[in-house]
């Protein structure tokens, strides 16, 4: 097992099972997190027969960074798993700090008709250590430290449930990477049984649901989750989720021209999301060359946000990232595997 996959939780039974102190569970997360030694025999204060029993269990790997985008205040990277599998992260400069945009799977199933990542199918879930070393080696090729992680590259998180609660205990943890609860966002397209599942979590993370459409019609025709699982259902869960957690929920909406950006689509995601404890995050579409759908007109997102306003919907327009780069999720991917 990649040691990277492991919570401190696990290495303190793994500790206990072989009759060693649960403590060391703790010095390895220092040696791996804070000093960030990739070899076992540079733990210097583990005896020899721990460090030759690690060896014999574990593995430290990580991905290999096999391109990078740069443009202002972004950097898009593509890495290449073990198993010759690409995926994307996305780091992001704010004026609070760094976020980095994680892939949760290789490819998506839930076939979203404007999502470049979904053009390919889901191959398999990503491993905790496959998600927690994206971070890892951001941070070690940009000397950086990322502030905020946020689940929403390649792939639905949802899907991919025990792995991303695993990944989110170990970057949480005040002796792992540290990243506070609060600086981490998990997007999920509407899969209302995990939602509920979340709910019951009790975290302190940040819900995030891709909503885009605020009716079943116009989500049907754009988010084939929502056959399953239709908007009332969603809206059921969130409701639920809020009386748990009290915990405001974000709901994402990528604006598409002469799609989902007229006057009557605002009126009717007022009405939808009154009276919860949310925010409406209008995001500007990034056009792919695979996807005929275009951008809204930036006063018409600015007329939609006005509505969403007027309605007493607390709203922002996502910042526009990477322009200079193949911006959309899962296009660098997309791109690099036609290239071959």
């Amino acid at each position: 097992m990649n040691i990277y996959s492991y919570t401190k939780k696990d290495l303190e039974n793994y500790f206990e099972n072989i009759g060693e102190k649960k403590f060391k569970a703790l010095q390895i997360y220092d040696w791996l997190y804070k000093k960030k030694v990739t070899s076992f025999k540079n733990m210097t204060n583990i005896k020899k027969e721990v460090i030759q029993k690690l060896n014999e269990d574990f593995k430290i790997e990580k991905p290999e960074i096999v391109k990078i985008q740069n443009g202002k205040d972004v950097h898009k990277f593509l890495f290449n798993m073990q198993d010759g599998e690409k995926i994307e992260a996305v780091l992001m400069k704010h004026d609070y700090g760094n976020s980095l945009c994680v892939s949760t799977q290789v490819g998506c199933n839930m076939g979203c008709a404007f999502c470049e990542s979904g053009r390919l199918k889901k191959r398999r879930n990503l491993t905790v250590d496959e998600m927690v070393t994206q971070i890892l080696l951001v941070e070690e090729n940009l000397n950086i430290r990322i502030s905020h992680v946020v689940l929403m590259g390649i792939g639905e998180p949802f899907d991919n449930y025990d792995n991303v609660i695993k990944f989110i205990d170990i970057i949480n943890d005040d002796n792992g990477i540290g990243i506070g609860a609060r600086h981490i966002t998990v997007s999920t397209c509407g899969i209302v049984p995990k939602i509920r599942e979340f709910s019951k979590e009790k975290r302190q993370v940040n819900l995030a649901i891709s909503l885009h459409a605020p009716n079943d019609e116009l989500r049907n025709r754009l988010m084939k989750i929502n056959k399953a699982y239709p908007l009332k259902e969603v809206i059921e869960a969130v409701k639920d989720y809020l009386k748990l957690n009290n915990r405001k929920v974000t709901f994402e909406y990528i604006m598409l021209k002469d799609v989902n950006d007229a006057e009557k689509c605002a009126i009717e995601l007022s009405k939808l999301l009154k009276g919860l404890n949310c925010y409406v995050n209008l995001i500007p579409y990034n056009e792919t060359s695979h996807i005929e759908f275009k951008k809204s007109d930036n006063n018409k997102i600015m007329e939609f946000y006005d509505i969403l306003k007027k309605n007493n919907i607390n709203v922002t327009v996502r910042r526009e990232f990477g322009s200079e780069v193949e911006a959309a999720c899962g296009q660098l991917r997309s791109n690099y595997e036609e290239e071959k």
